[in-house]
């Protein structure tokens, strides 16, 4: 069979959800027993997201193979079983870079180095690498919006390859926004016909359109934008807000989004089972409490910053049948003047758990001491991730084992108690890309400890990382000594990967990112097991309360009289 591809492109405004919307239906096709790949070009030149501000970006999702990529790469993960790489997500500066060092060492022969066909014929050359490794279908998403400059060579690329492929092996599902205008109290369908005329201008007519809205498109919409956009009224889907992101596959299923294009790709496949999916959505709006924990980190006003991580605590609470709670602590606003000052414990009172999630740099980090040793003194369930892992050793060491200036090098350089230090650099590896631990590391977990009872007993499990700074192994016996738990270690024993507390209700940290392989029907263990510990907690305060109240009332005058 040849290569099919589902190209995914956007219109009107940026952040419409084209990542979501390419895998939603990367998910339908998968639950009709296809297989399917994805694929994610960002058109900025930077060559990868991984120097790029959280605040601009938002957080860096990290494969397997160790690459920094796009932050729609997570919903590819979440969504279906794609096996992705460095090769499925790739920048203008990555495809220009490739470009200039064949320019360099000849391999045009002195031709005139051009957008077509060069970074056009690049382009395309990626699509058909991924696609070669055996699925039925490949679904490419184009960052940016339709009439973006930097977008086109994309854009350009996609149009050959619909000549190249033909009609049968090739969909463009162009995702637009139909808005709801107050005033008139009615939506409007001339942004929508605006983009659509866009993307013909240069060559592509789109056979699907996703729009996106507010309200229910009346069939009299439909009809109308299907006339104005040339395609089928079927083609015309209403990609309507909903409170869940994990409803976003079913409401596709229901307008007959997968139908549609495996009749446009002339594919025949078996129904879609969306069972486990749509349990998951039940348990959504059904849960039978809720959780709450508080997230103290650096790049809180920017809730991108952290999205695979908030998407893994909702796996971890929906596992559980719970309503997932957060609330975002900048870390800055935890800080005290002195170590007598307390006066931010009123911020952290009443959370079920605390987590401290990972970060660069020095801003913040007193605060982040702060919440790790309220969680640790108050028995409230921790969990430190990559930089709260760092910081949980750094507080045990200044407030349990008395070394007051104990502290990381990365905060500190001249500090004399290097808790946490770039070991890397030590080891003679040059500096920026080379001192970072990047993707799959296989760490050794202790018998008998926490993190081992979590993983289901195993010794040995992969996850993946994202950090330059190490703990110092020199301090192992001081911090083991004071009640801190070493249970997991690369297997070399070079690198600490988990540490916990054994006399604590759940206080773990970990060197890697679990937040990376957590699904929505596959919750990561770790996540799970916090959520099940801080709903513990909220259970416990729950009935000490109760009970309080019950003996308070017993000796009031009420109930004396």
């Amino acid at each position: 069979m040849s290569a099919k591809y589902v190209f995914v492109t956007g219109g009107v405004v940026s952040s419409l959800g084209k990542g979501l919307a390419a895998a939603s239906i990367g998910c339908l096709l998968e639950s009709r027993g296809l297989r399917v790949n994805m694929m994610k070009f960002d058109p900025y030149l930077n060559v990868d997201p991984g120097t790029m501000s959280p605040f601009q970006h938002g957080e860096v999702f990290v494969t397997d193979d160790g690459a920094e990529t796009d932050l729609d790469l997570g919903h590819y993960e979440r969504f279906t079983h794609s096996p992705l790489s460095r090769d499925n997500n790739l920048t203008t500066g990555r495809i220009y870079e490739q470009i200039i060092l064949k320019e360099r060492r000849g391999d045009y022969l002195g031709a005139t180095v051009q957008v077509i066909p060069h970074v056009t014929n690049e382009i395309k050359n990626a699509m058909r690498k991924v696609s070669a490794n055996g699925a039925d279908v490949t679904i490419v998403e184009i960052g940016g919006t339709v009439g973006d400059i930097e977008s086109l060579p994309f854009l350009e690329a996609i149009r050959q390859m619909r000549q190249e492929l033909g009609r049968e092996n090739t969909v463009f599902v162009h995702l637009t926004l139909v808005p709801w205008i107050a005033a008139a109290q009615e939506l409007k369908t001339k942004p929508t016909q605006h983009s659509v005329k866009e993307l013909l201008s240069i060559g592509i007519q789109a056979d699907v359109l996703l729009c996106r809205t507010e309200r229910n498109l009346s069939h009299e919409m439909k009809k109308k934008i299907a006339a104005f956009c040339n395609v089928e009224e079927r083609a015309v889907v209403a990609a309507k807000d909903v409170p869940t992101i994990y409803e976003v596959p079913l409401g596709f299923a229901q307008e007959g989004v997968d139908a549609l294009i495996l009749k446009y790709l002339h594919i025949d496949s078996a129904e879609a089972d969306l069972t486990k999916w749509k349990e998951l959505v039940d348990r959504c709006y059904h849960p039978k409490d809720k959780v709450s924990i508080a997230v103290v980190g650096k790049y809180v006003e920017y809730e991108d910053s952290y999205k695979s991580l908030k998407e893994a605590l909702t796996h971890g609470a929906i596992a559980q049948n719970l309503k997932l709670e957060i609330t975002w602590i900048e870390a800055e606003g935890l800080e005290s003047q002195t170590p007598e000052d307390r006066s931010y414990e009123h911020q952290l009172e009443g959370f079920d758990g605390i987590l401290v999630p990972g970060g660069f740099g020095k801003r913040g980090i007193e605060g982040m001491l702060n919440a790790i040793r309220y969680a640790r003194e108050k028995n409230v369930p921790y969990f430190g991730i990559c930089l709260g892992m760092q910081t949980a050793c750094i507080e045990f060491a200044r407030n349990v084992c008395g070394l007051k200036d104990a502290n990381s090098s990365e905060f500190d350089p001249a500090a004399q108690h290097r808790i946490i230090y770039k070991l890397r650099e030590l080891l003679g590896v040059e500096e920026m890309g080379g001192t970072m631990r990047l993707g799959a590391w296989t760490c050794v977990l202790q018998p008998d400890s926490l993190a081992s009872k979590i993983y289901g007993g195993v010794t040995e499990i992969s996850e993946r990382h994202r950090h330059r700074y190490e703990f110092n192994r020199e301090y192992e016996a001081l911090l083991t000594g004071g009640g801190l738990r070493i249970s997991g270690t690369t297997p070399d024993s070079t690198y600490v990967e988990i540490v916990e507390i054994p006399n604590h209700p759940h206080f773990l940290g970990c060197q890697f990112h679990p937040e990376f392989k957590s699904k929505p029907l596959e919750p990561h263990p770790l996540f799970e097991r916090f959520i099940t510990a801080s709903y513990k907690n909220r259970q416990q305060r729950s009935g000490e309360s109760s009970e309080s109240s019950g003996k308070a009332s017993t000796t009031s005058p009420a109930a004396t009289a």
